[in-house]
Parts: C-alpha cells; structure tokens; sequence
C-alpha cells in the first residue's frame, strides 16, 4: 500500500523549527532532503533490478566490465573504480560467478593478479538490467536532464571536497 502524499513538506516544517531552536537548517534540511531522496532512488533501482536477481553493486560491477575495452578488469582495479573495499568486491564477485554472469581468469603476465571477466549471459543480464532501471529513470523523477546535471555537478563538489577523486 503506498503511503498517502503528507499536506506539508516535513523536511521543509523540520528547517523551520531548526532555524528557530537551534541555528541556520541549511545544511541540515540539505542532507536531510539527500538522504530522503537516496531512499527514494535506492527503492525504485531495488525494484527494477529484483526481477533479473541483481543488486545496485552487481549491476555496476557488471556494467563497469562492460564498459572495459576487453570485459575484463583485475579485481583490485575494479575495488577502485567501484570506490570499495576488496573485501566487498570479492563478495559481489563470489555472487556474480556464483549465477554465471562472471568468470574469473588468471592475469596473462602477472601471477598474483586474477581478473574478472564477463560472461555472456553476464552481458545479456546487464542488458536487461538496465533497460529496467532506465524505464524508472534510476528512481529520479521530477527534474529535467538540465536539473539531473546540476544535480550530479553540485553532487560531484562534494565528493571532490572529501578526496573522492581530483581533477
């Protein structure tokens, strides 16, 4: 049963008692509203990818093979580029082999290293896949391709600011 819309903005009533009680709510009704809206989109890709038995990083392991010129990457590449600990990527990559959709392979010149490998049926899911999170706009609706590009530029400051990456 979907909840029924509140009359008010509850992020918008909570920032005006901040303001009063305590000080400026910029920030707090900021981050309050992301992690509002985190919930919204986490739900929406949760629902698409279920039906093709995928998690949000499954799909991106998945999609950052694709995007590798061989459908290979080793798995201490793909720990960074996911940003994840290798202890999750071997997780994601235990599951991914585990259905099919990966292999892993030795690293032809470099013994220590093995590397990840999509499958085709790895190709075919991550296909399907995201058509399904395409058709829900990745669960954020509401704003213009313009908007989702500020959105994604102011996003982007943030994650610059906390070492996430440089320019």
């Amino acid at each position: 049963m979907t909840p029924q819309p509140l009359p008010f903005d509850p992020i918008a009533r909570a920032a005006e008692l901040w303001e009063k009680r305590i000080g400026s709510s910029t920030a707090m009704a900021a981050v309050t509203s992301v992690m509002r809206v985190q919930q919204i989109i986490q739900s929406a890709v949760d629902a698409a990818l279920k039906p093709h038995g995928l998690t949000f990083a499954r799909f991106e392991a998945l999609v950052l093979l694709t995007f590798s010129r061989t459908g290979s990457l080793p798995m201490r590449v793909m720990g960074e580029r996911l940003q994840l600990h290798p202890t999750s990527v071997t997780n994601i990559v235990d599951r991914l082999e585990g259905d099919g959709l990966v292999r892993r392979t030795p690293h032809p010149t470099d013994r220590r290293t093995t590397l990840v490998e999509i499958t085709e049926a790895g190709r075919e899911r991550r296909e399907a896949a995201t058509e399904a999170v395409t058709a829900v706009e990745f669960g954020l609706r509401g704003l213009t391709e313009r908007q989702t590009e500020q959105l994604t530029d102011l996003l982007a400051k943030v994650r610059r600011a906390v070492g996430d990456f440089t320019d």
